[in-house]
């Protein structure tokens, strides 16, 4: 028995620098654009058995936008960020330079009061573990990056601090393929025609 679970990056909410910790802000413009021009490739993941999403307005906009009417699972929320929820990384870099940096080098702390990185990496492979498996069956997550990021340094048994290695881009997708701490990475391309 095998499952196949699509994530999909939700859409932003701002720009790049302007991101926050545990942002709760709705699509911008910008997102709401990238959804309408991401949606011909992104539709058909519609077709799930099983349709989640992250509990954001982001995440849940973005997936009611490409028709998942998607269940929102309180285990794909983002990392909780304690003290630091709705600062930049800049801000909080401002007000806690050191608590930052043992935050960025030991993925086992928690400055800032909240979830530890490899707390929150666990979180998110264990919603993936407990997963529905039937054999063949699809999954579609709209999630924030940062789940996304989680998600696949727990599917790859990688080091947590791998973690800050990967880039998620708004609408970007992934697919793990397996069942119960056993995952494999799918990537996916447009197949050449001769």
């Amino acid at each position: 028995m095998h499952l196949r679970v699509t994530f999909v990056a939700a859409a932003r909410s701002s720009s790049l620098l302007a991101e926050r910790f545990e942002d709760d802000r709705p699509l911008d413009q910008a997102g709401w654009d990238e959804v309408q021009r991401a949606a011909p490739e992104l539709v058909p993941l519609a077709a799930a058995e099983l349709r989640y999403c992250s509990p954001t307005p982001r995440s849940r906009a973005t997936g009611d936008a490409l028709g998942y009417a998607p269940l929102a699972q309180p285990a794909l929320r983002d990392c909780d960020m304690g003290r630091w929820r709705g600062f930049t990384l800049g801000e909080a870099m401002a007000r806690e330079p050191s608590a930052v940096d043992a935050w960025l080098a030991d993925p086992r702390s928690a400055p800032h009061g909240g979830e530890s990185l490899t707390s929150f990496i666990s979180r998110v492979g264990g919603w993936l573990d407990t997963r529905p498996a039937d054999d063949g069956s699809r999954i579609v997550a709209v999630a924030e990056p940062s789940v996304v990021r989680a998600a696949l340094v727990y599917a790859l048994k990688a080091q947590p601090s791998a973690y800050w290695n990967i880039d998620v881009r708004p609408l970007s997708t992934i697919t793990l393929i397996g069942v119960n701490g056993r995952w494999n990475l799918r990537l996916e391309g447009v197949p050449q025609h001769a």
